[in-house]
């Protein structure tokens, strides 16, 4: 649980601007990534409290479909769904 919070604290701002951009650039066509942004802002609460993250990382594999790329999206989008993903490779792996 530590080594997730410490990824998210250390990319905090990345991911924070990241999940907000995707939205704008990306919402007309993606509309997912508006639920993306409330998962991250509820999974950086959790990992604050020191929640179990593991429903936080279920749904977010629901909603990305696994963290799968589109392919008309910029490269923010898809640093954005990289990161997320390692995030939840380190906390299945705690």
């Amino acid at each position: 649980m530590t080594a997730v919070k410490d990824y998210l604290d250390e990319r905090h701002d990345k991911l924070d601007f990241y999940t907000k951009a995707i939205t704008n650039a990306h919402g007309q066509n993606h509309p997912e990534v508006f639920d993306v942004r409330q998962e991250y802002i509820k999974l950086c609460l959790d990992a604050r409290d020191g929640k179990n993250l593991n429903d936080n990382f279920e749904q977010l594999r629901q909603t990305t479909h696994d963290y799968a790329i589109p392919n008309d999206v910029c490269p923010v989008f898809e640093a954005t769904y990289h990161m997320l993903k390692s995030a939840d490779d380190i906390n299945a792996s705690a």
